[in-house]
C-alpha cells in the first residue's frame, strides 16, 4: 500500500522533531561528561549537538526553534566553563583548542561561548577577543545559518561590550568606540546575509522567501537596539559614527525590504533628541533609497513621532534653533522630486503628516498649513487631478488633509485664512464636495461659530455651494429625500449663526445669503429661505431697540419687510402655498409689534397676501381649515388695524353686522363641503363661534339661530361612519352643549338669556 505524501508543514515538524531529539541525546551526554569533569568529551558532544544547525532542510521558523533549544544547552556549558576558569584552568588553551573543531558551525558557536568566558576571566583580552569573534563569523556565508550565528554572538556579548559608566578594572581593554565598531560590523554582515536570502532559489519561490525574510528581520534590527542601549552612544557619537554607519549600509544594500524596515527601526529605537539633531542626514538618505521603498511610511513615522514629542506636556519641546517644519517641508519636496512616480495618494499622505506636524508644533503658524496646501495644489495641477473620484485613495487622503485644520481650529474663520483651502476643496468630485461641506457646517454648528461679516458669509457659502446650488457634475437622478432634507437642515440651522452686532452689517449679511440661497432651486429654498425671513423679522426688532441712536431705523425696517416680502414671493413661485402663508402672517404680526412708520400698511399687505394664497392656492379642505384658523388667530393678535385702515386702533373694532356676515359665510362654506366628516367638524366649529358672539352680546345672533345650528349638527352626526375622528367631533359637540347647559344654570340678570335653547 503506497504511503501518503506528507504536507510541507508535517514534513517540517518531522525534521524538527528529529533534530531536537538529536540535540537532547548529545546534550545529555555533554552534561554527563561535564558532571564527571570530562571537558574534552563534553566539548565533543557539544560539537555534535551544534552539528544539527548545519541543516538546510528547515524553514526559518523551524530553524529558530532548533536554535533556541541549542542556545539553552550552550548556556549550561557557559556556566560550567565560568566555574572551571574561576578555579584556575587555562582558558587561553581552550580558546585555541575549540578552533580545531571539525566543522565551522560548531567551531564558531563554541568559540563564541568560550570567548565570552575568556573575556570575563581575563578583561585585558576583551578588545582583541571581540574583534576576533566578529571577524571570524565571516566564515559562515550561508544566509540562514550565518544570521543565527551572528545573533548568538550579539546575545552572548551583550553584557561584556565596553561602555561608559561601567565598573572598569585597570586591566580592561576597549572603549565605547570598540563596541560601536563591533555592533556596526555585525549589523553590516547580518544585513548582507539577510539581503542575500532574497536572491537564492527559484524565482517562483520569491514571495515565500520574502515572507521568510520578514520573519527574520528582527535578528538584524536587534543590532540597532543594542547600539541604542549603549550609554556611551551620546549625541555626538550617534551623529558622527553610528547613524552615518547605519545609513551607509542601508543605502548601499539596495534592497527595498531591508531599507524600509531598517529606516523605520532607526526611528523607533533611537531617542527623539537624536533624531532632531540629525534630521537632514536621515531625510537626505530617504531620497537615495530604492524606488520600491515606501518612503512615505518612513517619513510619516518620523514626523508623527517628533510631533508627539513636541506635544508632550512633560517634554522639553523642540529647540528654537531647529526649524522642524522647514526641514521636513524641504526634504519632503526633495524626496518627491526624486520619486516622480510616487502615487498621488502617498504624496497627499506625506502632506497630511506635515500638517499634523505644523498643528502640533506650531499651532499659531497658519502660514505653515497654507504652505502645505499650496504644495498639494501644485502637485494636483502637475498631475491634472481636477475632480478626484470619491472611491479613490487620493480622495480619501485629501479628505483627511482638509479635515485636520477643520478639527484642529474648530473655527471656520481660521479656515478662511487658508488661501489654498478652497482650491483643494474644488478638486473633489460632487459626492466628496457634498460630504466635506456637511462636515464643515456640522463643525460650525457644533462650535457655535458666529459669522459676523458679509465677506465671510460670501466665502463660506461659495465654499459649501454644493449644498446650496445645483452643480454641473451632480447626478441626474434625484437624491434620497431623507439625506437631502438632513443636508438642507444643516444649511437652515447655519443661517441662525449669521449674526453681526453691527445691524447694518447684519442686513448686508442677509442680502448676501439671499443671493446664494435664492439660486438653490425649488427643492432647496423651502428649507433655506424661511430661516432668512425669520432672521429679517428678528433684525427689525433689533432696529427698534436701537431707535434712540439711529434716526433712520424706521426706513431700515421698511427695507427689511420688503426683503422678507420678496423672499416669501420666491417660495410662492416655487409652487408652495401653506409655508408662504404662514410667513406672511408672521410678518403681519412682526410689523404690528415693531410699530415703525407705515407699519399698518405693511401688515395689511402681508395679511392680504395671506388671504390671496388662501383663496387661490389652497384647495384641500383640511389645509383650508388650518389656514383660516391661522388667519383668524393672527387677526385676533393684531392690534394695528382701524376700521378704515388709515391708522392703528388702540381697541378692538366692534361691528355686529360684519360679524354676522362672516358667520353666515362660514355656514355657507360648511354646507358646500362634500366630506360628511369634515362638514360635521365645520358645523361644530361654527356653532362655537356663534356661541362666542352670542355671549359677547351680538344682537343678530339669537337663540333661534343657535337652535337651528344645533339641530343641523344632530341630523348630520348619526350618518357618520364610526371612526376615531367621528368620536372627537362627537366629543366636541357634547362639550359645547354641556357648556351651554352650565350657562343656562348660572345666567345672570344683565347677561345673555339662554331660555329656549334646545339642549
Amino acid at each position: 500500500m503506497p504511503s501518503t505524501q506528507q504536507s510541507p508543514q508535517d514534513e517540517q515538524e518531522k525534521l524538527l522533531d528529529e533534530a531536537v531529539q538529536g540535540v537532547k541525546v548529545q546534550s545529555f551526554q555533554m552534561k554527563r561528561c561535564l558532571d564527571q569533569s570530562q571537558l574534552m568529551d563534553a566539548l565533543k558532544h557539544a560539537s555534535n549537538m551544534l552539528g544539527e544547525l548545519r541543516t538546510s532542510m528547515l524553514s526559518p521558523k523551524s530553524y529558530y526553534q532548533l536554535y533556541m533549544a541549542i542556545s539553552d544547552e550552550l548556556h549550561y556549558l557557559e556556566i560550567f566553563l565560568t566555574d572551571e576558569f574561576a578555579k584556575g584552568r587555562k582558558v587561553a588553551d581552550l580558546y585555541e583548542l575549540v578552533q580545531y573543531a571539525g566543522n565551522i558551525i560548531p567551531r564558531l558557536y563554541l568559540l563564541i561561548t568560550v570567548g565570552v568566558v575568556y573575556v570575563r576571566s581575563f578583561p585585558q583580552s576583551r578588545k582583541d577577543i571581540l574583534k576576533d569573534l566578529v571577524e571570524m563569523c565571516r566564515g559562515v556565508q550561508h544566509p540562514l545559518r550565518g544570521l543565527f550565528l551572528r545573533n548568538y554572538l550579539l546575545q552572548c556579548t551583550r553584557n561584556i561590550l565596553p561602555d561608559d559608566g561601567e565598573q572598569l578594572k585597570e586591566e580592561m581593554t576597549g572603549d565605547i568606540s570598540d563596541s560601536v565598531d563591533f555592533v556596526l560590523l555585525n549589523f553590516t554582515e547580518m544585513n548582507k546575509l539577510w539581503v542575500r536570502m532574497q536572491h537564492q532559489g527559484h524565482s517562483r519561490d520569491r514571495e515565500k522567501r520574502e515572507r521568510e525574510r520578514q520573519e527574520l528581520r528582527i535578528l538584524v534590527g536587534t543590532n540597532l537596539v543594542r547600539l541604542s542601549q549603549l550609554d556611551g552612544v551620546d549625541m555626538d557619537k550617534y551623529k558622527q559614527v553610528v547613524l552615518s554607519g547605519i545609513l551607509e549600509q542601508v543605502v548601499n544594500c539596495g534592497d527595498s525590504l531591508a531599507q524600509e524596515y531598517l529606516m523605520e527601526c532607526i526611528i523607533q529605537v533611537f531617542p527623539d533628541e537624536f533624531h532632531l539633531q540629525t534630521l537632514n542626514l536621515f531625510l537626505r538618505s530617504c531620497a537615495d533609497l530604492h524606488q520600491n521603498v515606501n518612503v512615505k511610511n518612513i517619513i510619516i513615522a518620523l514626523i508623527d513621532r517628533l510631533a508627539l514629542f513636541a506635544h508632550r506636556e512633560d517634554g522639553p519641546g523642540i529647540p528654537s534653533d531647529i526649524k522642524l517644519f522647514d526641514i521636513f517641508s524641504q526634504q519632503v519636496a526633495t524626496v518627491l522630486q526624486s520619486r516622480q512616480d510616487m502615487p498621488a495618494e502617498d504624496v497627499v499622505s506625506l502632506h497630511v503628516s506635515l500638517i499634523n506636524l505644523s498643528m502640533k508644533c506650531y499651532p499659531d503658524r497658519v502660514d505653515y498649513v497654507d504652505k502645505v496646501l499650496e504644495s498639494t495644489v501644485e502637485i494636483f495641477n502637475k498631475l491634472n487631478l481636477e475632480h478626484v473620484a470619491t472611491s479613490s485613495a487620493v480622495s480619501k487622503e485629501l479628505m483627511r488633509l482638509l479635515k485636520i485644520p477643520v478639527d484642529t481650529y474648530n473655527n471656520v474663520l481660521a479656515i478662511l485664512q487658508l488661501r489654498h483651502f478652497h482650491t483643494l476643496f474644488q478638486c473633489f468630485d460632487y459626492e466628496s464636495r457634498k460630504s466635506m461641506s456637511c462636515y464643515m457646517l456640522s463643525n460650525i454648528l457644533d462650535c457655535s461659530t458666529e459669522i459676523v461679516g458679509q465677506d465671510q458669509v460670501e466665502t463660506i457659502l461659495s465654499l459649501v455651494s454644493t449644498l446650496i446650488q445645483d452643480q454641473p457634475d451632480q447626478p441626474a437622478e434625484d437624491p434620497d429625500p431623507e439625506d437631502f432634507a438632513e443636508e438642507q437642515s444643516l444649511v437652515g440651522r447655519f443661517i441662525h449663526l449669521l449674526r453681526s452686532d453691527d445691524l447694518d452689517e447684519q442686513y448686508l449679511i442677509l442680502n448676501t445669503a439671499r443671493k446664494h440661497f435664492g439660486a438653490g432651486g425649488n427643492q432647496r429654498i423651502r428649507h433655506t429661505l424661511p430661516p432668512l425671513v425669520f432672521a429679517a423679522y428678528q433684525l427689525a426688532f433689533r432696529y427698534k431697540e436701537s431707535s434712540e441712536t439711529d434716526d433712520k431705523w424706521e426706513k431700515k425696517c421698511q427695507k427689511l419687510f420688503s426683503f422678507a416680502h420678496h423672499t416669501i414671493g420666491a417660495l410662492i413661485k416655487a409652487e408652495l402655498a401653506e409655508l408662504p402663508l404662514r410667513l406672511y402672517l408672521q410678518g403681519a404680526l412682526a410689523a404690528g409689534a415693531v410699530g415703525f412708520e407705515n407699519h399698518e400698511v405693511v401688515a395689511y399687505e402681508f395679511m392680504s397676501q395671506a388671504f390671496s394664497l388662501y383663496e387661490d392656492e389652497i384647495s384641500d379642505s383640511k389645509a383650508q381649515l388650518a389656514a383660516i384658523t391661522l388667519i383668524i388667530g393672527t387677526f385676533e393678535r393684531t392690534r394695528c388695524f382701524s376700521e378704515e385702515n388709515p391708522r392703528a386702533a388702540a381697541d378692538p373694532i366692534r361691528d355686529g353686522k360684519r360679524v354676522t356676515e362672516c358667520l353666515k359665510k362660514a355656514l355657507k362654506i360648511a354646507n358646500q363641503c362634500m366630506d360628511p366628516l369634515l362638514q360635521a367638524q365645520l358645523f361644530t366649529e361654527v356653532l362655537n363661534r356663534y356661541v362666542y358672539f352670542y355671549q359677547k352680546g351680538n344682537e343678530v345672533v339669537t337663540v333661534q339661530v343657535l337652535n337651528q345650528l344645533i339641530q343641523k349638527i344632530r341630523e348630520v352626526l348619526p350618518n357618520l361612519e364610526a371612526s376615531e375622528e367621528m368620536e372627537q367631533i362627537n366629543w366636541h359637540f357634547r362639550n359645547t352643549l354641556e357648556h351651554l347647559r352650565l350657562q343656562q344654570e348660572t345666567a345672570v340678570a344683565d347677561g345673555p338669556v339662554y331660555e329656549g335653547l334646545a339642549l
